[in-house]
């Protein structure tokens, strides 16, 4: 079997590692048990969570065990890293709710059968009982805050204001690995890059106790060439929950990736295999179009299974050649036909005020049927309707359609 190690750094997930050479040799020799953490701050995932189950779904496969922990402990407190302000408190039901939403997400990744099968562990069921003063002189003693102040995770927040409650979070996030480390073997901490310092406090904490077996790796973050997150639309994240993202959205978001980011998506997002990968990679100018259909289909086919696949590109074609149905593509009914333009873009939630819909107007940015509209007093009337429904665009990338 090919070591997943190689798999990982030829799709390009793989951005920093403890000990390089250890773990290219743990993984060749030995099933590894492995975590990942997701914190429920909402009731679905995103696609940032989305690399992170793809590099399990690879680790599992080449005979590895993913531990899947969901941080129902962390998340009364809230990881500060990449962050300003300090997160919303939660309630615990909220928590738990969403805990039981994630697991079902996860399942489209990773195996709860076999050999290997795939664990969920909730960090409350050993986080919540901890003893304060056991815990700082047990775990706290051994971090430094010199060192913990540092890192980047904590370095933005100093400036608006870090609460020790918050620079707890780092210590809890250690504890983590050695309590998954003592129970279940687990010798590798996986994350996203921006997980890295907290990663190093686990895998040094094992250390200092005395045990020489613990490693971490972060995978590459999902990012425009500008260098922003990628999975940001105009209503937010995009997730993987069909009831907050629809598959038909979903598919637009990667059909309408950049140029540049379809080599990436297609071997972080995809499971095509590499040389199939490079070749649609290499496809320039309009051509490129047809990698980005490709990309668009296999990962709503992954996410939202083959039927949904079909029905989002069913749509699209529809719409951008004329061939396919429009079924399938977001619709929003109308109470009435006799509507302003604004109200009818307020509804879509192309814009959420009238102020910014009168933007888009007064901008070009709006059409009905593919007429621009240029007046903002515009109302729409039984004439927009006569196939029984209108199309609202923004751009040239979204689509609406108003029914009646």
């Amino acid at each position: 079997m090919k070591n997943v190690f190689d798999i990982l750094d030829e799709r390009g997930y793989i951005e920093q590692l403890t000990h390089p050479a250890e773990i290219k040799e743990l993984f060749a020799k030995e099933s590894v048990p492995f975590y990942i953490g997701i914190d429920p701050t909402a009731d679905s995932l995103h696609v940032g969570h989305f690399v992170s189950l793809m590099v399990a779904s690879h680790m599992q496969k080449c005979g590895h065990k993913p531990i899947i922990l969901v941080g129902g402990g962390t998340a009364t407190i809230g990881d500060p890293s990449g962050k300003t302000d300090m997160r919303r408190m939660m309630s615990r039901e909220e928590i738990n709710h969403n805990v039981e939403c994630i697991k079902k997400q996860v399942e489209k990744f990773v195996s709860f059968e076999g050999e290997n099968a795939a664990i969920i562990v909730n960090n409350a069921d050993w986080l919540l009982d901890l003893k304060f003063v056991d815990f700082v002189r047990e775990i706290g003693s051994l971090f430094s805050v010199n060192r913990m102040l540092a890192a980047e995770c904590y370095k933005q927040r100093l400036e608006t204001g870090l609460t020790f409650f918050e620079m707890s979070y780092m210590l809890m996030q250690s504890y983590d690995f050695l309590y998954l480390y003592n129970k279940y073997g687990c010798k590798l901490e996986m994350g996203g890059n921006d997980q890295w310092s907290n990663i190093i406090g686990g895998v040094e904490l094992i250390r200092k106790i005395g045990k020489e077996d613990s490693y971490g790796l972060t995978f590459k973050l999902l990012t425009t060439k500008e260098g922003k997150k990628m999975g940001k639309t105009e209503k937010g994240a995009l997730w993987l929950d069909p009831n907050k993202t629809s598959p038909y959205e979903f598919y637009q978001y990667w059909r309408n990736i950049e140029d540049s980011s379809v080599e990436t998506v297609l071997k972080m997002l995809t499971f095509l295999p590499i040389e199939q990968i490079n070749e649609l990679a290499n496809l320039k100018d309009e051509k490129i179009n047809e990698a980005k259909k490709i990309a668009a289909y296999e990962i709503t086919k992954l996410i939202h299974g083959e039927e949904e696949a079909k029905k989002a590109e069913e749509a699209s074609n529809a719409l951008f050649s004329g061939t396919g149905s429009l079924d399938n593509m977001p619709t929003v009914k109308l109470e009435s036909t006799n509507i302003s333009i604004l109200d009818a873009i307020i509804q879509t939630g192309i814009a959420p005020s009238k102020g910014q819909a009168r933007t888009l107007v007064t901008q070009g940015g709006i059409s009905l049927n593919d007429e621009k509209i240029a007046d903002v007093n515009y109302q729409l009337s039984e004439k927009d309707f006569s196939q029984g429904y209108a199309i609202l665009k923004k751009g040239k990338k979204v689509f609406y359609k108003l029914e009646k």
